[in-house]
């Protein structure tokens, strides 16, 4: 897969030792807190290797990149399709930033700028789509400044800190895109 050169960063593939990163945030509640229900249980050592490996020998239907450093290509983060709907040329976003030091730096925008590029002038995708719960204002900011409009909301449906709150669905399309 092509690597995406930003100006801080880099999109660059999977690579095995990557796992020790990853290892770090997938069992941490201070970054897992903003993502989905499979980080509810704590992650095994044995399944974070399948899913690295999955992603290295390219039978994921996850379709992504590591966020790294640019010029050391440290890792940062992921940022992956985790859907693309072929059909109607629909591609779902995830991201996270794999280590507290490195949030609110801009390395969400940076990297999402990459991808839309990537994704509507390479894959030709028409809209990128993705989910996020209200309460995590700082990606909404981030989704907001890089063109994602909020596009729907389900109330009170994600349990959390023994809360209810609701979920955001965003959305981009290709020429809300070349419009920014």
């Amino acid at each position: 897969m092509a690597r995406l050169i930003g100006e801080r960063i880099m999109l660059r593939e999977y690579r095995k030792e990557d796992l020790t990163c990853i290892r770090k945030w997938v069992n941490d509640i201070e970054i897992t807190k903003y993502l989905s229900n499979i980080f509810l249980y704590p992650h095994t050592l044995n399944e974070t290797e399948n899913f690295l490996s999955s992603m290295l020998q390219g039978n994921s239907n996850i379709k992504g990149f590591i966020i790294a450093e640019k010029e050391t290509e440290e890792y940062i983060g992921q940022i992956d399709l985790i859907k693309i709907d072929w059909i109607n040329r629909i591609g779902t976003l995830g991201i996270v930033i794999g280590t507290k030091d490195n949030l609110s730096k801009g390395y969400g925008t940076e990297s999402i700028k990459l991808i839309q590029e990537f994704a509507f002038n390479r894959l030709n995708l028409h809209k990128l789509d993705l989910e996020v719960r209200s309460y995590n204002e700082r990606a909404i900011r981030c989704y907001e400044k890089c063109g994602f409009k909020e596009e729907g909301r389900i109330r009170e449906n994600f349990f959390t800190d023994g809360k209810y709150t609701d979920t955001l669905f965003m959305g981009i399309l290709k020429r809300e895109y070349e419009n920014i």
